[in-house]
C-alpha cells in the first residue's frame, strides 16, 4: 500500500522544499512538480520524499483528521472472539 501525506511548504531552495505536517518536518524534493512549481504556503501530497501534487488546506486539515482517527483506532485494543 502507498501513502502520501499533506505538508505544508515553509521554505524553498531551488527543487528542496522544507515542508512541516503537524510539528515534523522533511526536506522534500519538488522535481516531480517542475512543470507547476508550487510557492512557499501551498499545501502538497508527499510520497516518498517527493511531492506529487497540490492541495488546497482543506483537503490537507480532511486527510489529517482521518489520518489522527485510522491511528487512534489502531491503537485501540479490539476484541477478539
Amino acid at each position: 500500500m502507498c501513502l502520501a501525506i499533506p505538508m505544508q511548504i515553509e521554505a524553498i531552495e531551488g527543487y528542496v522544499a522544507r515542508c512541516q505536517a503537524k510539528g515534523v518536518y522533511r526536506d522534500v524534493s519538488l522535481f516531480m512538480m517542475q512543470d507547476e512549481m508550487p510557492k512557499v504556503g501551498d499545501y502538497v501530497m508527499v510520497h516518498v520524499g517527493y511531492a506529487i501534487q497540490t492541495m488546497t488546506e482543506a483537503e490537507a486539515r480532511s486527510s489529517w483528521e482521518l489520518f489522527d482517527e485510522i491511528l487512534c483506532e489502531s491503537d485501540s485494543p479490539t476484541e477478539h472472539a
